[in-house]
């Protein structure tokens, strides 16, 4: 089963603390977005492995969307 961590605010990708292959926990960081200068954690939806990474620091963006999705 496929889980997708989608933008839960607009800004920029300040991180992603997650490589392709990964292992992670239900609530772990994934990546870190900025917007006027407040960082906010993404957290994993579920536990699984790091499937595909959809972006990369400073890409823009809006809430809901998709920035990794994780095979659980």
């Amino acid at each position: 089963m496929e889980f997708v961590l989608k933008a839960h605010m607009p800004g920029l990708v300040a991180r992603v603390v997650v490589e392709v292959g990964e292992k992670v926990e239900k609530n772990q960081e994934l990546a870190v977005i900025n917007c006027m200068k407040t960082e906010m954690s993404c957290l994993s939806p579920e536990a699984g492995v790091i499937k595909e990474i959809l972006v990369a620091e400073w890409d823009e963006m809006d809430i809901g969307s998709d920035m990794i999705i994780l095979e659980g």
